[in-house]
C-alpha cells in the first residue's frame, strides 16, 4: 500500500510538471522547443516576440493556473467537509456570486473613481480583492447561519442557490445603470481567464493564494475530526466555532483572490475534491488535501491548454472548457451518491 501511494504521488507530480511544461511550449503562436528552453534559461533569441510571448504571457498564465486551480479545489474540499455535503462548493452555495458582486461594485460603480480598469493598477487589485473577500465572506456567513437552522443538506443548497440569485440580481441592476465600456469589461472578466494576471500583479496573487493554502494545511486535524461529527470533534478538543471561522476566512480569501484576478471560474471547486477522493478512496485530509491541490492545479492547467487553438488568433473563454471536465464528475456523484461514502 505504501508503494502504491508513493507511485501515485510520483505520477501526480509528473502529470503536473508535464502540464505546466505543455503550457509553456504550446500556444496559438508556434515556438520551437529549443527556443523555449533557451529563453527560460535566460539566453537571447533572434525573435524578441517569442521572448515576450513566453515570459510576459505563457509563464505568468501557467503560474496563475497552477495557484488558481489549487485554491478553488481546496475551497470546495473545505466546504464539502464543513457542510458534509458532496454538492457544496463556492459556486453552488453562492459564495462565488458574493465575490462577483463585490467585484461588480468596484468595476461598475467605483471604476472611474479609483482607476481600476488599468491592468497594472496595484491599488485596483487590492480594492478588487478586498471587495471580493467581503462579498464572499458575507455569503459564507449567511450560509453558516442557515446551516444552524436547516438540517437538510438539500434545503441548504437551495438556500445557497437563492442567495446566489439575489447577488446576480444586484449585479444585473449594476450592469443596467453602468456605461457600455464598464459593462463590456465586466462581461469579459466574467468569462474567466488566467491570462489577466501580469508579471506586475503576479507576486500579489501568489502571496494571497499561498496565505490561504497555508491556512488550509493548518486545518487538516480539525477537518478529520469534523468528519466524525461536531460533538465528537468537540470531545477531541477541537474548537468547532473557531474552526468554522477559520474555514470561513480561508475559503473567503481563496475565492476572493481567484475571482478578483481570474473571474468566476466554474466547476473546479466543486468537482476536483470528488476526483481526488475517487483516486485515493479515502477521506483522510492528511492525504486528501495535498492531492486535491495537485489535482486542482493539473486540471486548471489542462483547461488552460484546451482554450488555445494553434494558429488561431482567438482564445476560448475558460468557463466554456471547465464544465466539460466538471459536469460529468458531478453527474457521476449524484447518480452514485448512495454507493459512495465520502464522509467517513
Amino acid at each position: 500500500m505504501i508503494r502504491n501511494k508513493k507511485f501515485f504521488f510520483l505520477l501526480s507530480g509528473f502529470v503536473l510538471i508535464a502540464l505546466f511544461a505543455a503550457n509553456l511550449f504550446y500556444g496559438s503562436v508556434s515556438i520551437p522547443l529549443h527556443e523555449v528552453v533557451s529563453i527560460l534559461f535566460g539566453n537571447e533569441t533572434e525573435k524578441i516576440a517569442w521572448q515576450h510571448i513566453l515570459l510576459q504571457s505563457r509563464l505568468p498564465q501557467a503560474i496563475t493556473a497552477l495557484f488558481a486551480g489549487a485554491s478553488l479545489a481546496v475551497c470546495g474540499l473545505l466546504l464539502q467537509t464543513l457542510f458534509k455535503n458532496p454538492l457544496a462548493g463556492p459556486s453552488i452555495l453562492g459564495i462565488s456570486d458574493g465575490a462577483n458582486l463585490g467585484v461588480a461594485l468596484v468595476m461598475l460603480f467605483f471604476g472611474n473613481s479609483f482607476r481600476l480598469f488599468s491592468v497594472y493598477s496595484f491599488s485596483g487589485s487590492i480594492a478588487m480583492i478586498i471587495a471580493a473577500f467581503i462579498g464572499a465572506c458575507i455569503i459564507l456567513s449567511v450560509i453558516l447561519f442557515f446551516s444552524t437552522k436547516v438540517t437538510s443538506p438539500v434545503m441548504l443548497l437551495i438556500i445557497g442557490i437563492m442567495i446566489g440569485y439575489l447577488a446576480s440580481s444586484a449585479i444585473a441592476i449594476l450592469n443596467y445603470y453602468s456605461s457600455a465600456d464598464r459593462v463590456h469589461a465586466f462581461v469579459l472578466w466574467g468569462m474567466g481567464d488566467f491570462s489577466s494576471v501580469s508579471n506586475e500583479r503576479l507576486p500579489f496573487f501568489i502571496i494571497s493564494s499561498l496565505a490561504g493554502l497555508c491556512m488550509a494545511t493548518l486545518l487538516i486535524k480539525p477537518l478529520n475530526a469534523l468528519l466524525l461529527g461536531e460533538m465528537y470533534a468537540a470531545n477531541l478538543g477541537v474548537n468547532v466555532k473557531r474552526t468554522r471561522i477559520i474555514i470561513l476566512l480561508c475559503t473567503g480569501l481563496l475565492t476572493a483572490t481567484v475571482t478578483a484576478f481570474c473571474g468566476p471560474i466554474s466547476f473546479i471547486g466543486l468537482a476536483i475534491p470528488h476526483i481526488a477522493r475517487l483516486m485515493l478512496t479515502s477521506s483522510n485530509h492528511t492525504l486528501l488535501l495535498p492531492v486535491t491541490m495537485v489535482t486542482g492545479s493539473s486540471v486548471a492547467l489542462l483547461c488552460n491548454l484546451l482554450t488555445v487553438f494553434p494558429g488561431a488568433d482567438s482564445v476560448l473563454p475558460l468557463n466554456a472548457i471547465t464544465p466539460l471536465i466538471g459536469a460529468p464528475v458531478i453527474i457521476y456523484v449524484i447518480v452514485n451518491r448512495k454507493n459512495i461514502q465520502y464522509f467517513n
